[in-house]
């Protein structure tokens, strides 16, 4: 009797293995519902449904955006923690989450422990811009004016703790230039701020700058990626300004629970990849500053914890309280 129930427990076991293995060759058979963080038409909500039109395409399956802002990312990544690791519920992560995991000291999750990358959907990097009537012609210019006057320049970024906001910070830190930091509500109220000169400097991405470059309104002194961005290729990045250290290239991108199947993982990562280098998805994200391109999820989870490392201690330099 105790030899047949092993056998009869092995068979179940295989049978459940053999159905797992089935379920995921079939995968995805159903609608995948993805949470993102941000409300709509902001550049983590566009990158988000960009992709998921694209999916839906290749998987003949529909991609339902949920959009779930709020704590930092916690409200969105809550859904996806709690969800069952099988591929139909996914969530999307960037630099965002690299930056509430040092603000925030009390979270239902460790962001690098907790969920499993997938790929990287699209970077974009941060502008720094002044009005157009400026009388600074270059970083520098600002620089030494801020130098000249500690504390007499104000750099403009919106909600305290975001990518913008730390990127003022981090601008300091590198530079010496000593600005008084002020936060905005919204993109639009920092532009209007810097159209009025209350801004002497400002810090977005070109999603929330675009229309008041476009008439001259606004300049961008230069540009804050590794590289020029394909849209400005006439403005000098930050580094080639004389500032090395400075890159802010914010990015947004995809994740599962923790335990999500290596064989889902590798269906998802590689329709990820094929969607964004697809013409018409490259000229979508183009227009909105978006640098769409894929990775590995080996390359997701180290840009994660990179990111992580890096904005800790940008927070702990300003001495930014966490919550």
């Amino acid at each position: 009797m105790r030899a047949f129930a092993v056998v009869v427990a092995g068979l179940a076991a295989l049978a459940a293995l053999s159905g797992a293995a089935q379920a995921e060759a079939d995968y995805p058979g159903k609608s995948i519902r993805v949470f993102v963080p941000y409300g709509p038409g902001g550049v983590g909500d566009l990158t988000m449904r960009i992709l998921a039109d694209k999916l839906g395409e290749q998987f003949k399956q529909q991609l339902v955006i949920e959009n779930r802002p709020g704590a930092g990312g916690i409200v969105a990544m809550s859904e996806v923690l709690r969800a069952a690791p099988d591929g139909y519920t996914l969530g999307e992560i960037g630099n965002g989450q690299a930056l509430s995991a040092s603000l925030f000291t009390k979270r239902p999750y460790d962001v690098l422990k907790d969920f499993t990358p997938i790929s990287v959907a699209a970077s974009f990097e941060m502008l720094l811009a002044v009005p157009g009537n400026s009388p600074h012609k270059t970083l520098q210019d600002i620089v030494d004016a801020a130098k000249k006057s500690p504390g007499k320049l104000n750099f403009g970024a919106v909600n305290p703790g975001s990518t913008q906001n730390l990127s003022a910070y981090l601008f300091q830190q590198v530079s010496g230039a000593l600005g008084t930091i002020v936060t905005y509500r919204t993109t639009p109220d920092l532009v209007t701020a810097l159209l009025r000169g209350d801004v002497d400097l400002g810090f977005d991405y070109y999603a929330g700058f675009g229309g008041a470059l476009s008439d001259g309104k606004l300049r961008i002194l230069a540009t804050a990626g590794e590289e020029r961005d394909a849209l400005l290729k006439d403005i000098p990045t930050v580094k080639e300004s004389g500032f090395p250290q400075y890159v802010v290239s914010s990015w947004n991108g995809v994740a599962g629970p923790r335990g999500l199947p290596p064989d889902i993982v590798a269906i998802l990562n590689n329709a990820i990849n094929r969607a964004l280098t697809d013409a018409a998805v490259q000229e979508r994200a183009r227009t909105f500053g978006l640098d769409a391109r894929g990775s590995t999820p080996e390359g997701m989870g180290d840009r994660l914890a990179n990111d992580v490392a890096k904005w800790r201690d940008v927070i702990e330099k300003a001495g930014i309280p966490r919550h």
